[in-house]
């Protein structure tokens, strides 16, 4: 017998019932010492994992099954299994395989397949509730006629026939003729299949009892489990099952555990496992040393802190010994210094434990230290500090060994966790030797300015920091727009980047993309109808046709249209929607709009002579169009014979550089054309006026109720009005000359489609930023992501920078969102770098929505310690020095402020900038010993000691 089972799951026959020994129930993981089945054996007949097709000889009989015909006996059974498929008569298929030989099995398989193909491509649907019906009935007919565990596992694996539990009996049934082993083999197969283990642990248990053998556990397979066995039995039923211990332990040490054995204590304390787990350990069912190593190696790993939840609770339940936790030293060490927050305290607990003891050894205690210390955490940090005084008192002579760990607090952001570990070493520097005291002095480098004098008096000539350089300003470099590349020169390069998952996320990929399959469907309809059929499934075909709602828009639009696929109605739906926004509604939607009426438009006119090509695809990666070649491009269609399509042309004027050196020039050669579009461009490259917004707040109480609080209640963008574009615009573009009422842009709903809104305005900075305020201001009041996307094409397009960006800007500072906040920090460290930040200003922002609690000071701290630490200070300086005197005045500070203040003062020390801010002195001369008091007299200290340094040039301190 020859059969292949997969390396992760190999099989082993059943052990007898345990006594003591194998798995968690001794010193060895193993569940039995039976020999396992070889794998990947030639001569195995071919699969296709999607959809199990087999190739096979007529040899290949399944186990049970007969060798003869049938003859007509065999046809019409195949036709009656047919039917009952076909019927969602599942309970009938296992009693209709039984008398089919190979031959009819052979044939009823073929005509399985063509049903399944049926399925699949949707031709063929029965009226509910059949489909359950019939899938089930497929699902166990098409197995029991596979000869193959390999060609079964292809089967019931397959996408399209999802695995449902309640199919596993049935399919249990239907394979009743087989032999133990090649039901194992298919076992272990399905084992190897995650998302098919989780959902069909009666097959598998099944298949597993019949056969003898035990499966190796799999993440699916041990998922099910945890769910069968989850109930008010719990222990009774983990005692009972004699696969326990392994599948414990890989539960255990799963980097996701499930979700049963995950679960907080609850109503039902019966199905909590920690404790039925320490249950079973104090029985001996499982063996305690095992199971302190699998959690305590899980807890090294690492990971999410909801991942180390179960083996953390169950290592505290079995309240380790102290030669246990000896045994252990290093992985305490490692989880202390890299584990989620709670699991390192707890491994800290530990070892303090372990060194009050006197069983800790030093180098140990200092490898933690160092470890420690590197951390944010200060209950941490500080709880270390603590810890390596206490050993210090009682072994001075181990201060050699522990005082260089402790400088790894030198560098921290927190002043008073330096303070604390500058006074550490200074109390047992007398216990070191002169070797070690250099090393100390040269850490001591790493001390904040504040504490330098400190430092001097306690290394005097050791500390050998030397003359101080000029401070010097760090900016990151100028970011250089790239040219687009050309379109596609080939059907199969078109294709290649058609298919491209996530398309739409990438603009500048989305647009040549879009051009080129303009371009070649214009050139040869045909072979790109062709080409489309092929590389696209016709789910994803059909995806643009039917629906006019933002999940179906896309680049599957345009192939719709291609194809004449696209359905009039969410066409004429799409074209109401295309007016721009109205009252109430959003200008993330307005700019959506845009590229909806662009793709509607190119889907209606591809492949057809009246869009050769496409004009407003950019020429730079910022979305922009240089003048010169929209020119080029207008002479085009001159030649050509073709006229502009509206949108399209439309969006290539938003498009254009008006502002480029040689925009003036491309006007001249523009009107030279003679043309229509030709003279729009040339009055468009020549208009004074810009398209443009303003910004205003309404005051919180306008309305005399306490509802309009947060900005996105109170934001209002005025359009300037711009008659150009409304009368001489499609309807998708008219807002942006002007809307007849001013309202606020509210925007409290999910946003998809962020990284096409740059693209629209390239040209417009301002304006750009003014419709993307309400979705920033969205995301400092909830938890929201993504909405800082844009800040990074905003920052690069062209127009000048007012107070619509700087707002935008101070919101994706305070963003709940670290990574949002990263966005805006690059934002603002760029416009620096290019001198277009008015950092004064952004401070002026910063301070009104700080004050009224709109953007969370311990967000902001956090986002300008990022930006500092570049070597921006100077720059950061000037914008909290703009902010600070508005937030200082009112009698109760801001809670949080500490953290901005210490941010404040490190920038001031460093780069040496000296003056006074409002208020400060009042709040430094306050009683107590908080971080607003303490950071405060620092700031204060700080600029009264600092040495002037001009400004660098790329950063204006005011207008």
């Amino acid at each position: 017998m020859t059969r292949s089972v997969q390396a992760l799951a190999c099989l082993r026959p059943s052990p007898p019932e345990p006594t003591g020994s194998g798995g968690l129930r001794g010193s060895t993981m193993e569940n039995g010492t039976g020999k396992s089945m070889a794998t990947g054996t030639a001569g195995e007949a071919a699969t296709d994992e999607n959809d199990g097709a087999v190739s096979h000889t007529a040899d290949d009989a399944p186990a049970g099954a007969g060798g003869g015909t049938g003859g007509g006996r065999g046809r019409a059974g195949v036709e009656e299994l047919l039917a009952a498929v076909r019927e969602g008569r599942a309970e009938a298929v296992p009693g209709l395989l039984e008398p089919l030989d190979a031959a009819a099995r052979k044939v009823a398989l073929t005509r399985l397949k063509a049903l399944r193909a049926e399925v699949r491509a949707g031709k063929w649907a029965p009226p509910p509730p059949l489909p359950n019906l019939v899938r089930g009935a497929l699902y166990a007919a098409g197995a029991g006629c596979l000869p193959t565990a390999a060609a079964a596992a292809s089967w019931l694996g397959a996408r399209e026939l999802p695995i449902r539990e309640e199919d596993g009996a049935l399919v249990l049934r239907a394979l009743g003729d087989r032999d133990p082993e090649w039901a194992a083999d298919l076992a272990g197969r399905l084992a190897g299949r995650r998302a098919v283990a989780e959902n069909s642990y009666t097959l598998l248990h099944g298949l597993v009892a019949r056969s003898g053998y035990t499966v190796a556990p799999t993440d699916g397979y041990v998922t099910a489990w945890t769910r069968h066995v989850t109930d008010d039995r719990l222990v009774e039923r983990l005692r009972e099952d004699p696969q326990t211990p392994v599948l414990v332990a890989h539960a255990l040490a799963m980097a996701e555990p499930p979700e049963p054995p995950s679960r907080a204590l609850g109503r039902r304390p019966r199905r909590y496992w920690p404790t039925a787990l320490l249950t079973l350990v104090e029985e001996g069912v499982l063996d305690r040393a095992r199971v302190l190593d699998v959690c305590v190696s899980r807890l090294l790993r690492g990971g999410p802190a909801r991942s180390l939840r179960l083996p953390l609770e169950v290592v505290r339940l079995l309240e380790p010994e102290a030669e246990e936790l000896r045994e252990r030293i290093p992985d305490w060490v490692g989880i202390a210094s890299d584990a989620p927050s709670l699991v390192a305290g707890y491994a800290q607990d530990v070892l303090a434990e372990l060194a009050s003891a006197g069983a800790l050894p030093a180098g140990a205690l200092a490898e933690m230290t160092a470890g420690v210390l590197f951390r944010t955490e200060k209950k941490l940090v500080r709880a270390q500090l603590a810890l390596v005084g206490r050993v210090l008192a009682e072994e001075p002579g181990a201060a050699g060994e522990l005082l260089p760990a402790v400088t790894e607090a030198f560098g921290s952001e927190d002043t008073g966790v330096q303070e604390r570990a500058l006074k550490l070493v200074g109390r047992h520097l007398p216990s070191v030797d002169a070797e070690v005291r250099r090393e100390l002095a040269e850490a001591a480098g790493l001390l904040s300015p504040m504490h330098r004098q400190a430092a001097e008096e306690l290394f005097g000539a050791d500390l050998g920091l030397g003359t101080a350089l000029p401070y010097e300003e760090i900016l990151p470099p100028l970011p250089e727009a790239q040219r687009l590349a050309p379109p596609a020169t080939t059907v199969e390069e078109l294709v290649a980047q058609l298919v491209v998952k996530r398309l739409s996320e990438e603009p500048a990929a989305f647009e040549r993309a879009l051009d080129g399959l303009v371009r070649h469907a214009h050139r040869d309809r045909a072979a790109v109808v062709e080409a489309v059929r092929e590389a696209f499934p016709r789910s994803h075909r059909e995806q643009g046709a039917h629906s006019p709602t933002r999940e179906a828009q896309g680049i599957h639009v345009v192939l719709a249209g291609l194809l004449g696929l696209l359905d009039p109605a969410p066409v004429d739906f799409r074209r109401d929607r295309d007016r721009g926004p109205g009252p109430g509604s959003c200008l993330h939607e307005a700019l959506s709009g845009v590229l909806d009426a662009r793709l509607r438009e190119a889907a209606g006119l591809v492949g057809t002579d009246a869009l050769p090509f496409l004009l407003a695809t950019p020429t730079w990666s910022t979305g922009a169009i240089d003048p010169r070649v929209l020119v080029e491009r207008l002479r085009e269609y001159r030649d050509s014979g073709a006229e502009p399509a509206p949108a399209d042309l439309a969006q290539a004027l938003v498009r254009v550089l008006r502002a480029d050196p040689s925009a003036g020039r491309a006007a001249e050669e523009a009107a030279a054309l003679g043309t229509p579009a030709g003279r729009r461009l040339a009055a468009w490259l020549r208009e004074e006026t810009s398209v443009g917004a303003t910004v205003r707040f309404l005051p919180r109480d306008e309305d005399g109720t306490s509802e309009r609080w947060w900005p996105i209640d109170r934001i209002v963008v005025d359009l300037g009005e711009h008659r150009t574009v409304r009368a001489e615009f499609p309807p998708a573009f008219q807002w942006l000359g002007g809307a007849p009422e001013a309202a606020s842009r509210r925007c409290r709903h999910r946003v998809e489609g962020r990284a096409q809104w740059a693209p629209v305005l390239p040209a417009d900075r301002e304006l750009l930023a003014a419709c993307l305020l309400p979705t920033l201001a969205h995301c400092v009041e909830e938890d929201s992501r993504g909405a800082a996307e844009p800040l990074t094409a905003l920052v690069e397009a062209d127009g000048p920078v007012g107070r619509a960006v700087l707002l935008a800007l101070a919101f994706g500072l305070g963003c709940v969102d670290a990574d949002d906040r990263l966005r805006a920090v690059d934002g603002v460290l760029v416009l620096a770098a290019r001198g277009e930040l008015n950092a004064r200003r952004l401070g002026t922002e910063l301070a009104w929505l700080v004050a009224e609690g709109s953007v969370k000071p311990n967000r902001l701290a956090d986002a300008a310690r990022t930006a500092a630490a570049t070597g921006a200070y100077r720059t950061v300086w000037t914008v909290l020095e703009a902010m600070l005197p508005e937030v200082l005045a009112p009698a109760q500070p801001v809670r949080g402020l500490g953290e901005v203040l210490a941010v404040a003062a490190d920038c001031v020390e460093r780069c040496g900038a000296r003056g006074e801010v409002a208020g400060l002195e009042t709040l430094a001369s306050g009683r107590g010993s908080s971080q607003l008091v303490v950071q405060a007299g620092r700031l204060l200290g700080a600029l009264r000691q600092g040495v002037d340094q001009p400004l660098p040039e790329t950063v204006r301190i005011g207008i």
